[in-house]
């Protein structure tokens, strides 16, 4: 049995938010929101909410404006101190429409919260479990979102001063790590929108139970999170050697929308791949995976695009290129699946990567990606891979001539 308080995560940019945080408040549910509207400037406005009790608002002065100090000096510190009252048996956390859940949850998991009268030093997670994650979604206007290139700050959402993320970025995201979903869906949207709609979600977050509901309508929040599969992630933070596809997303067309998986055991020519990464641009709602180049031998590549924005970052040692100390620090899991693939020279090396489209052709982005590969006769100049001139050196995001922040890594490394 697990005896911390379940704390439910409310993620999104529409007003189902509040319906979905309303239907949760329950009898010893307390709901806890946070505004960061003004973050950048030191100032963020918390609110909680009880059933049959007037909202509480607090507005909080730090000393460093930005997600992190929020989170380390705020919120979770106090989800801490809920979780102690006895009359709170569960927490609703209403994310501001600029916090991504993943991010947040693994500060919950990782994050040491310090200094707390009567509390042993720790993170959050010593006394919250993340029982589901509920994302909340327009379907008049999400697929367009995250199929485009607007960055948050041209919509006027700033978390920080140097929040370079698109919006594409955070409405995939948001989706891609939800437990469930509500969709709010007017009589503008038609049927065939809606059928696309749900054909990329069912791929993004396979196995999600997903709420379809009209303004206006009654929802029911409750069932929607019992209706969580027990296998859901549940505020699990995978990294880059996960396995790409989780659950059991549909592997067919349905209104042009499919998934497409490419895999290479050789590596990719750097300028090759570095021409040919527009690909994962065009028609694609997301693509994230593993790549293996040839410049590079001993660091995975993550690669990462959602809309019309991509990033490259590096995914650490292959397991080929460690230690056997380092090995051991390994993940069983990761050390098994290396262990069916592995190659008398190359070892776990290879390329693995995951495209969703809605409007693109299959086989174009195939074709284009095996054209980046390394050809056999470059095979038999592995001598000189070490000299080919390697635009992804120092990373990459496109277009080329942005500076690499990666939200989910500044929040990170700002919290540790």
């Amino acid at each position: 049995m697990d005896g911390r308080t379940p704390l439910v995560l409310v993620s999104g940019w529409t007003g189902a938010m509040d319906h979905v945080v309303t239907s949760l408040l329950a009898p010893g549910t307390v709901a806890v929101r946070h505004d960061l509207g003004r973050v950048h400037e030191g100032v963020v406005r918390r609110t909680l909410y009880a059933a049959g009790d007037a909202p509480r608002e607090t507005i909080l002065e730090l000393a460093h404006g930005c997600v992190s100090c929020t989170l380390r000096e705020d919120l979770l510190p106090l989800l801490r101190k809920l979780a102690r009252r006895s009359p709170v048996t569960r927490i609703v956390l209403a994310l501001d429409p600029a916090l991504e859940p993943e991010a947040l949850c693994w500060a919950i998991e990782n994050v040491v919260v310090a200094g707390t009268v009567g509390q042993i030093d720790g993170p959050a997670a010593r006394d919250v479990g993340i029982d589901a994650v509920v994302t909340c979604l327009d379907a008049s206007t999400w697929l367009a979102d995250a199929t485009g290139d607007d960055a948050l700050a041209d919509r006027g959402i700033v978390a920080s001063g140097d929040d370079d993320r698109t919006v594409a970025q955070l409405v995939v995201g948001q989706v891609d790590y939800a437990d469930a979903l509500v969709v709010t869906a007017d009589q503008g949207v038609d049927a065939w929108e809606r059928a696309r709609l749900a054909a990329v979600l069912a791929r993004l977050a396979p196995g999600a139970p997903i709420a379809w509901v009209c303004p206006g309508d009654t929802l029911d929040a409750e069932a929607l999170v019992a209706a969580v599969p027990f296998d859901a992630r549940r505020g699990e933070v995978s990294d880059a050697h996960s396995p790409l596809l989780r659950g059991q997303p549909p592997l067919t067309v349905d209104c042009g929308v499919t998934l497409v998986e490419f895999t290479a055991t050789r590596p990719f020519h750097p300028e090759r791949l570095h021409e040919a990464i527009d690909v994962l641009l065009d028609g694609v709602v997301t693509a994230r995976g593993r790549a293996w180049v040839a410049t590079q031998p001993d660091e995975a590549l993550w690669i990462e695009s959602a809309g019309g924005g991509l990033r490259v970052a590096g995914a650490g040692k292959w397991l080929a290129a460690m230690t056997p100390e380092e090995q051991n620090d390994v993940d069983t899991a990761r050390r098994a699946m290396a262990a069916l693939r592995w190659d008398e020279t190359f070892g776990d090396r290879d390329t693995s990567l995951v495209v969703l489209i809605h409007a693109a052709d299959p086989s174009e982005i195939d074709r284009t990606l095996q054209w980046a590969l390394v050809s056999d006769d470059e095979m038999h100049m592995r001598d000189e891979w070490a000299h080919w001139t390697d635009p992804f050196g120092q990373w990459h995001e496109d277009p080329c001539e942005t500076t690499e922040s990666p939200y989910s890594e500044q929040s990170r490394e700002a919290t540790e």
